[in-house]
């Protein structure tokens, strides 16, 4: 048997076919589409076979190019900006302003750069879809590959000493850089995407649990866990009086250590506030967070936008600070910030504005009033770095595809100044509507420091918070990828479409002012519609489920048993048919809110939440392997301690999710240990 499919792509793909009613196949990597638009359907017909096969939405990322880290060479006289969509780095030559492409393999999400014993400096490329590190000489010669874990999101270098976090298994490992051998793996919390090297060991955020945990470098051997709790002190923005209320941390953006200092700063968007009397919402307040060893000292808070990135200048004692929602570098004094006078820290913002020639998603008299964002909005600052003589600072901007250059020899006096932009990406508005849709996914025009990204990082999860909706109460915050056929959206559902969501809480996360125009409303619907599930790491190549799969916890299970035990004694598939294993993807069967004996509230202040319960809606299992915590309440993989902190309980989620509530959530109770591996083996590779 085999898919014919035509239209956007014409291509013939054999199948696995496994019984009389399940047939696989996985789509090649780098897929184009022939008429170039952001997104193309496809037609699909069964050849060999009897059955009706859906239309196909191809989204077109290898034409729409995402620049989200940048490293300089040693001497400062290349950058390289890093492009997942369309595989590739792009190198700009400091002195010519120069632009050259190189080509990675599959899905590159984190570079570095590494010296080797021969004094020869190589820029290292980690890969979330290639299991492959591919070392590119900075200036010429032959690249080499080594074998790597998938699933990268963040590397750090060390000597020879490469370390590598991946999101599939959630584990950090090292790795060496001159023979490619693995020399230790530790499982650490959900989504580890940052590292940094500190006295205290191998810093690591995790965003899914907002926790920042310590490695030993030699031994990978675990060293503690660091986030903030109630009472933890705040300094600036809107949160600042909630102090005693808050449960957790949110995800770590950027980690930055000072050796001077001894202190390790956190881009976040500050602590989480749960449950409180005055019935404050969701608690963003973008800023910079500081740990003394793995405890947590204090947040500075802005009051507004996102801060993503971050570059220390150790020796003259500032941090610089790139926030992504409103466009600004902001300049921190790095020794008053892990001092008394933290509120005093902020020494100059500077806007970084968008060329000429970008298109604004408003007029621009609508900007810069009324205590909106400017049009610096538009450009994105989403990484830094720093020359080694700390007297130009370079940022990257995402959305229009430049980097800034800017001098900052007269930082510590306010004086940082903006020097030029260049373009790094030809044709960065190929897709102009999409590109305008990113700038407001990230922006916050009414300087609120809420943003879609700020709840939904990268377009994903963001853990749990108390949400801005009702009933008002603790939800874990859903992802975007996908969900463009799985509405109603909310529990209990308020929007019933991308383009509801995207007028409704577009206009609510700027209170309002303004609210967003039509052209805003179908941009941002078109950029979020377009978020994907990542391609599953846990099925074959040929997209069919294995026979054996290795789980979080260390058993093993079998997809393949796992999908009759789905679709029979567990009874999974009423809730959770294919293709998106939701009932919600289907207006026949759409709007079931159900009680399936899972806990209707987070048992943290539960007298300052609200109760009422009306069901909760089947959640898409597809893409869960990557979901944490799950449940609509976050207690599958959290639970709430003793001093009101919301901690990590069980790191498989998903086993917590099948086996904790035995009775009305399906039928996994009547299953053997075995069949219960086996289910869940299956449900991870969907």
């Amino acid at each position: 048997m085999t898919l014919k499919l035509t239209g956007a792509v014409t291509l013939e793909l054999p199948l696995t076919v496994l019984d009389e009613t399940h047939a696989f196949a996985r789509l090649p990597a780098g897929l184009e589409s022939a008429d170039g638009l952001a997104e193309s359907q496809i037609s699909v017909a069964l050849n060999g076979g009897e059955g009706e096969v859906p239309k196909l939405t191809l989204i077109n990322d290898t034409h729409f190019a995402d620049l989200t880290a940048l490293v300089s060479s040693p001497d400062g006289a290349w950058l390289f900006a890093l492009s997942t969509p369309d595989d590739r780095v792009y190198a700009y030559e400091v002195k010519t302003k120069q632009v050259t492409q190189l080509q990675t393999a599959d899905g590159p999400s984190a570079i570095a750069v590494w010296t080797d014993g021969e004094k020869k400096s190589w820029l290292v490329v980690a890969h979330r879809f290639a299991r492959t590190l591919r070392l590119l000489p900075i200036g010429g010669g032959d690249p080499r590959d080594l074998p790597a874990l998938s699933s990268a999101t963040r590397i750090a270098v060390k000597g020879d000493q490469l370390f590598l976090a991946e999101h599939a298994r959630d584990t950090v490992s090292s790795v060496s850089l001159k023979d490619g051998k693995e020399q230790w793996r530790t499982p650490v919390g959900a989504n580890p995407d940052q590292l940094a090297l500190t006295a205290q060991g191998l810093a690591v955020g995790c965003s899914q649990t907002g926790d920042v945990e310590w490695l030993d470098p030699a031994t990978g051997a675990s060293k503690g866990v660091g986030a903030p709790g109630p009472g933890a002190s705040i300094v600036g923005g809107t949160t600042a009086a909630f102090s005693q209320y808050v449960m957790n941390g949110s995800a770590p953006r950027a980690l930055a250590f000072s050796a001077k200092q001894n202190r390790l700063f956190v881009a976040s968007i500050g602590p989480n506030i749960g449950p409180n009397p005055e019935k404050m919402e969701v608690s963003m307040n973008g800023g910079v967070s500081v740990f003394d060893g793995t405890k947590f000292v204090r947040h500075l808070g802005f009051g507004a936008g996102v801060t993503q990135a971050l570059a220390l200048d150790d020796g003259k004692g500032l941090l610089y600070a790139a926030d992504v929602a409103v466009g600004l570098l902001r300049i921190i004094d790095a020794k008053k910030l892990v001092g008394a006078d933290a509120a005093k820290s902020l020494i100059q913002e500077v806007a970084l504005p968008p060329p000429e020639s970008f298109p604004h998603f408003r007029p621009d008299a609508d900007f810069a009033v009324k205590n909106r964002a400017g049009l610096s909005i538009h450009s994105g600052p989403q990484a830094l770095a720093l020359s080694s003589d700390g007297k130009t600072l370079w940022v990257l901007n995402r959305f229009t595809g430049t980097v800034a250059t800017l001098d900052v020899t007269s930082a510590a006096k306010g004086k940082a100044e903006w020097k030029e932009q260049h373009p790094l990406v030809p044709h960065i508005l190929g897709q102009k509507e999409r590109r305008l849709g990113e700038v407001l996914f990230f922006a916050d025009v009414g300087r609120t420091a809420m943003s879609c990204d700020a709840c939904h990082l990268e377009g994903h999860t963001g853990g749990v918070l108390f949400e801005k909706t009702n009933p008002l109460r603790v939800y874990r915050s859903p992802t975007v990828r996908s969900t463009r056929i799985t509405p109603p959206y909310f529990t209990p559902a308020s929007t019933h479409s991308m383009a509801e969501t995207s007028k409704v809480v577009g206009g609510r996360n700027r209170f309002h002012n303004p609210d967003p125009g039509a052209i805003e409303i179908e941009a941002l619907t078109l950029y979020a519609s377009l978020i994907a599930n990542l391609p599953n790491p846990f099925v074959g190549p040929d997209g069919a489920p294995v026979e054996s799969l290795d789980l979080p916890d260390g058993k093993t299970g079998n997809p393949r048993e796992g999908m009759k035990l789905f679709e029979g004694r567990a009874t999974c598939s009423g809730c959770h048919p294919g293709p998106h294993f939701t009932t919600d993807q289907n207006l026949d069967t759409r709007n079931k809110f159900l009680d399936v004996g899972t806990p209707h509230l987070l048992p943290l202040r539960e007298k300052l939440q609200n109760p009422h319960f009306s069901g909760f809606a089947p959640p898409a299992l597809a893409g869960s392997w990557d979901i944490f915590p799950m449940l609509t309440t976050g207690l599958a993989g959290l639970k709430v301690n003793d001093d009101g902190r919301v901690v990590v309980d069980q790191r498989f989620a998903l086993r917590r999710a099948i086996e904790g509530w035995p009775g009305k959530h399906g039928h996994a109770d009547q299953l053997t240990e075995q069949e219960k591996n086996d289910l869940l083996a299956y449900v991870m590779s969907l």
